[in-house]
């Protein structure tokens, strides 16, 4: 591609910080054994670590000017935000320790069965209490399911302009496009950690509280609730700044002491 328009387009950046940060998260949530499984080392570690690879999957393809390759993996990023939020909360809400191993998520885990289809995960989303008010506001209007019917319409060749947008020779409306994958991209990965942070706002937490045990010192009184900079850091710009009313019910919830 030689549009410098397209090249200098703010989405490779984007692309770049939110792989980052799914990097990041995947090391810094490593330590926290996930209950209701029989896993040694926490299933989301290698889940982050999968999407911080779909994300530079993106970028790669982008940077060929294939607009329909990229929505279809988009697609494929959407999805494992879905299921990795179903499994937490499937997870949350069914783990006690007459149930140790959770059925459904430990066959998944071994490769026994197969998770429900996205259609019966949001139906549980939608009826779980825990999540009522995070699933209220991202449904509040019509951007996830249009931005769902986007990603579909490529995934599925719905459209001859589908394909055409797929062809890097063909420059049609090519900015306009790239423009809406970048909000895409970026309400994806709002919904994502939105209720993540609200159904697991422990992997918020600095690494001071476990540094200081670690080195045999008593961590500070409230040492538990301190936030990870780099947290702080994507709440502050990308949650923040886009959707304050999610930033809001996340605080109020949250013991931890996000700004």
């Amino acid at each position: 591609m030689e549009d410098k328009e397209y090249n200098d387009h703010p989405v490779f950046d984007k692309l770049s910080n939110y792989a980052k940060f799914y990097k990041i998260l995947s090391f810094s949530i490593m330590r926290f054994a996930t209950l209701g499984t029989s896993s040694l080392i926490n299933i989301d570690t290698f889940v982050y670590s999968s999407m911080q690879g779909t994300l530079e999957a993106i970028k790669d393809i982008l940077e060929k000017g294939r607009l329909g390759d990229a929505y279809v993996l988009l697609r494929r990023y959407y999805d494992a935000a879905i299921i990795n939020i179903y499994i937490n909360l499937y997870l949350e809400e069914h783990f006690n320790y007459e149930n140790f191993n959770v059925e459904q998520i430990q066959n998944w885990l071994e490769g026994k069965d197969q998770l429900p289809d996205i259609r019966k995960i949001d139906n549980y989303l939608k009826k779980s209490k825990s999540v009522t008010a995070i699933y209220k506001l991202l449904q509040k209007d019509k951007r996830y399911s249009e931005l769902r019917k986007r990603c579909n319409n490529y995934t599925h060749y719905n459209f001859y302009y589908n394909i055409l947008r797929n062809d890097n020779q063909v420059f049609l409306n090519r900015i306009s496009i790239l423009h809406m994958f970048s909000k895409d991209l970026e309400n994806i990965f709002i919904w994502h950690l939105s209720y993540l942070f609200y159904i697991k706002d422990v992997y918020m937490m600095s690494s001071d509280y476990i540094d200081n045990l670690d080195f045999g010192e008593t961590p500070e009184p409230d040492y538990q609730y301190l936030v990870a900079p780099f947290i702080q850091e994507i709440f502050d710009t990308v949650i923040k700044e886009n959707r304050m009313d999610l930033a809001t019910e996340i605080k109020r919830k949250t013991p931890m002491n996000l700004r």
